[in-house]
């Protein structure tokens, strides 16, 4: 006898009962998945957005700080960087290249920054999406995301940069810049920044701009008391180099760090908090599936006249077994699905919504991880199913019919 006909009509007739047991595994699935997705995007987007800034060097102080500041451009004041640094490090033989990071206007609510040409392709290692780099003071070069073509002008304002800035401010009309090249997409908070040569930077503040000559091009060397900076991005020449500049660097005017040090330890907090998280979900899980387990036994016991019938008929306890056994794999089935492409659906629009916020391009695809998680839960839960189908199983006949 084919199990499936009893266990389809089961369903059918309590649509209702069936479809909120299915929306509560669906919710437990959704929450297990979504934080692992979430989680790992987020980890993703941070460590793309630190590629091309091997060692940073500020002022003493919070090196975490200083990673949001000149890695994601997070609005904030952070101690300067002597100048006198400054050039030790364009003369260390050590350093393949560098470039000071300078913030303090905007436009719009686009982000000024003042960087050394190399910064814009990294040393060579990243062509421009269009147009050339800076020569001169009064050029500028454009996040793939900033709304300017090329020889269109802009004037930036003061203040920092957030999403809420007004359009018009303070302006430093004397450091009006006509676009001259794009940078690539990168996915990073460096696609929304209006990027200056440094020294305009220094000058719009009538801080010099570290040259001997108003003649000189932008860039190092800065041989006239360059002006403190918030960071300077070194590319080292090579990995012995590295860490060789990151210990000649920390002494008491200055700090230098791998900023792939200060992911590692905020990765370990968001992986502690995943863990938290991943904990709840699975109590969650644990009690929304006996939530179900139970209301599914209350459904059976209304049903035991039905299925002392289908014994009275001559229906075998194997065969209740696997009707009831299949009406709970079905309801278990779908909602381990809907709940996994749920669980996908919230990530995808929690990682735009915070992308968004911190202007980090931030994609979640499931992975090994979350097919195990959604069939682990499956998998638990069609084991579970068989409490209910064997009180089916081993109820008698008799019972039901009195009832």
């Amino acid at each position: 006898m084919n199990p499936w006909p009893i266990a389809r009509a089961a369903l059918r007739r309590r649509r209702g009962t069936v479809l909120a047991l299915m929306l509560l595994v669906a919710l437990a699935t959704a929450l297990g998945v979504g934080v692992g997705l979430l989680e790992r995007g987020l980890r993703r987007g941070a460590a793309q957005a630190a590629e091309g800034f091997d060692l940073l060097v500020g002022a003493p102080g919070s090196q975490t700080q200083l990673t949001l500041t000149a890695i994601y451009l997070q609005p904030d004041v952070v101690p300067l960087l002597p100048g006198a640094v400054l050039q030790r490090l364009q003369a260390d033989p050590d350093v393949a290249w560098l470039s000071p990071i300078g913030f303090g206007d905007r436009w719009g609510s686009h982000p000024v920054v003042g960087v050394a040409p190399a910064f814009l392709t990294l040393g060579g290692r990243r062509p421009l999406a269009e147009g050339r780099i800076f020569a001169a003071e009064g050029e500028a070069v454009v996040g793939h995301a900033v709304p300017l073509r090329l020889g269109e002008r802009g004037v930036p304002q003061h203040g920092l940069a957030h999403a809420g800035a007004e359009a018009h401010g303070h302006e430093h009309a004397e450091a009006g810049f006509s676009v001259v090249g794009r940078l690539p997409p990168t996915g990073t908070p460096w696609d929304w920044a209006v990027l200056l040569p440094i020294e305009t930077v220094w000058e719009v503040h009538g801080l010099g701009n570290g040259h001997a000559s108003e003649e000189d091009p932008p860039g190092p060397p800065w041989t006239v008391d360059p002006p403190g900076v918030p960071a300077v991005v070194v590319a080292p020449r090579g990995i012995a180099q590295a860490y060789q500049l990151r210990q000649r660097y920390r002494t008491d005017g200055a700090m230098a760090f791998f900023p792939a040090e200060v992911l590692v330890s905020l990765f370990r907090v968001g992986a502690e908090m995943r863990m938290v998280l991943s904990g709840m979900a699975a109590a969650s899980t644990g009690l929304v599936l006996a939530a179900v387990f139970l209301s599914f036994a209350g459904l059976l016991a209304v049903r035991r006249q039905e299925f002392a019938v289908l014994r009275a008929i001559g229906a075998p306890r194997r065969f209740l077994l696997a009707a009831v056994w299949l009406e709970m794999a079905v309801i278990l089935g779908v909602g381990v699905v809907a709940g996994f492409l749920l669980g996908w659906l919230g990530a995808a629009l929690a990682a735009g919504a915070v992308g968004q916020a911190a202007r980090v391009s931030i994609a979640v695809a499931p992975s090994l991880a979350e097919a195990g998680l959604a069939a682990a839960i499956l998998a638990a839960g069609l084991l579970a199913a068989l409490l209910p189908a064997l009180w089916a199983w081993r109820r008698p006949p008799a019972e039901g019919l009195q009832g």
